[in-house]
């Protein structure tokens, strides 16, 4: 692991595990929402900036994994994290493999517009159909049990849980971006042809990584499930998809780092624009001023808020040898 790779790590741990003790209950809301969501863009991530591949339906595996967290919580009077967390990633990763085999068989603006029909197609199903309340959504009555006594219940027991599944996945893509396997997707982002030259069966490898990015968005919808107690076929629409893949290009594609950082920043430039104490009446407009700050921030940092130390160290040389002042010149 990289110092800078550890030092983020380490202010990040310091942060989240601090704030709890000096934050309302407000912020702790925020900040749990906040980690679901840097996961939920880690799982995209995976497909767009480690892979190339851009997917516009990442929401059907959120919202899966959290109907399935609900609907079979529902069923029992006491159910097990043990039991009902696998079936949620379980249940999302199934989907994601069924859409992957098919989706992955066309490329470009197809890709997108196929991944797109598959979010919208369960967003319906959920939606217009007694499955999953219709409309009106679901509660959760029944928090799963951890252990004997111990219910996943709280907010502040659940937003510790939701740290440490946070670091448990940028962990393990930690570890899968080093590996092999890893390395296999970074050059099929590069020139797909060239590893299919080399011998790689690229369709299996990016199929693995669809599966892969479902599981974990899977991951995201069953936190949210937990922390909420409640959804709605909201979460499975493509404003979400669309919402989650403006973070990660706001923190910067292809670094897990950028993903969680992009993450954050959206939620807070979010919450900044809905302020009526801020903007006044103009935060009934918050998109607006949402939308015209993303807009500014991928024409000043094509490479996102991550690529800020990089951008500067190249052009802040140049900058100041314009200052510099000419030499006196002798008559």
């Amino acid at each position: 692991m990289k110092k800078s790779q550890l030092f983020f790590l380490l202010i990040l741990a310091s942060v989240l595990v601090f704030l709890p003790q000096i934050s309302s209950e407000y912020v702790l809301d925020w900040l749990t929402k906040t980690m679901i969501f840097a996961i939920f863009a880690l799982s995209l991530e995976l497909l767009v900036g480690q892979t190339g591949l851009v997917c516009f339906g990442q929401s059907a595996f959120f919202g899966i994994g959290a109907y399935t967290a609900v609907l079979f919580s529902a069923k029992v009077d006491h159910t097990y994290l043990g039991y009902l967390l696998p079936l949620a990633i379980f249940a999302a990763a199934l989907y994601a493999l069924i859409v992957g085999a098919l989706s992955l068989r066309t490329k470009g603006v197809y890709f997108i517009m196929v991944t797109l029909a598959f979010a919208q197609m369960a967003y319906y199903v959920i939606h217009d159909t007694p499955l999953g309340g219709g409309t009106d959504g679901i509660y959760l009555y029944h928090k799963p049990i951890i252990f004997r006594d111990l219910v996943l219940e709280g907010s502040t027991f659940i937003y510790f849980f939701t740290t440490i599944c946070l670091f448990l996945v940028l962990g393990f893509l930690g570890l899968l971006s080093s590996s092999r396997f890893g390395r296999a997707l970074v050059g099929i982002k590069i020139n797909e042809l060239r590893m299919r030259a080399m011998g790689f069966e690229t369709y299996w490898y990016k199929l693995v990584a669809f599966v892969i990015s479902g599981a974990i968005a899977g991951i995201a919808g069953f936190l949210f499930a937990m922390k909420d107690g409640f959804v709605n076929p909201e979460i499975l629409s493509w404003h979400l998809s669309g919402a989650v893949l403006m973070m990660i290009i706001l923190g910067g594609l292809g670094h897990l780092r950028g993903a969680v950082i992009g993450a954050f920043t959206y939620a807070l430039l979010e919450e900044i624009f809905r302020s009526e104490m801020i903007f006044g009446s103009f935060s009934k407009n918050w998109h607006l001023g949402l939308g015209l700050t993303l807009i500014l921030s991928v024409a000043l940092l094509p490479k996102g808020l991550f690529g800020i130390r990089d951008q500067l160290q190249k052009s802040l040389p140049l900058y100041l040898a314009n200052f510099k002042k000419p030499p006196k010149t002798k008559l």
